[in-house]
């Protein structure tokens, strides 16, 4: 599969068959997050991969109700729970060497994309789930304080097909050499 084809095709999927995600199909994915890249090669994310029904109902009760991707959490073989190591990625000697404090989402968000990616070239679905409490995922997973809870991504078979969702237009998120300036 083209890397063009995976960006344009890959969808938010929220209904999955239960069959299940092979170790192999796991390490690919994973393989293909290890290799974003990161603040200075930090590399300061982390993946708690669920497959235990009981997490997985408990992880699914952190969201609020209403939630279109509820059932997922009910469906797909695996969530992963992406975790981010705090105070890494971003600073310098302990600092934060920019105004943007703590990069941990920039880094973590960057291996997403390219699990998220990767689970779709091997025909698998998944779906970003930001909206839920972190403080009860992070005691229910026992994760630490010094590591943060970024985000749920139910994985699996899709059992639905994606909708296509618009874009904008280049022109209205590019701008040259000024911010507002138009194409030369």
């Amino acid at each position: 599969m083209e890397l063009m084809e995976a960006i344009k095709e890959r969808r938010s999927i929220r209904k999955y068959k239960q069959t299940p995600v092979s170790a192999e199909d796991l390490n690919y994915i994973l393989e293909a997050a290890r290799w974003a890249p990161s603040w200075a090669n930090t590399q300061c994310f982390e993946f708690i991969m669920v497959r235990d029904p009981e997490l997985k109902k408990r992880l699914a009760d952190t969201l609020p109700g209403g939630n279109p991707a509820l059932a997922a959490f009910s469906q797909a073989p695996v969530i992963v729970v992406a975790c981010a190591q705090k105070q890494k990625s971003g600073f310098f000697k302990g600092i934060p060497a920019t105004g943007k404090g703590d990069w941990l989402l920039f880094d973590t968000g960057l291996a997403l994309q390219n699990l998220t990616l990767a689970a779709y070239s091997l025909g698998l679905g998944t779906v970003h789930v930001g909206l839920f409490d972190a403080p009860r995922v992070k005691e229910i997973l026992s994760v630490p304080d010094s590591v943060e809870v970024v985000e749920l991504i139910p994985l699996g078979v899709p059992d639905e097909q994606g909708r296509p969702s618009k874009r904008r237009a280049i022109e209205e998120f590019v701008f040259y050499d000024y911010y507002g300036a138009g194409r030369p």
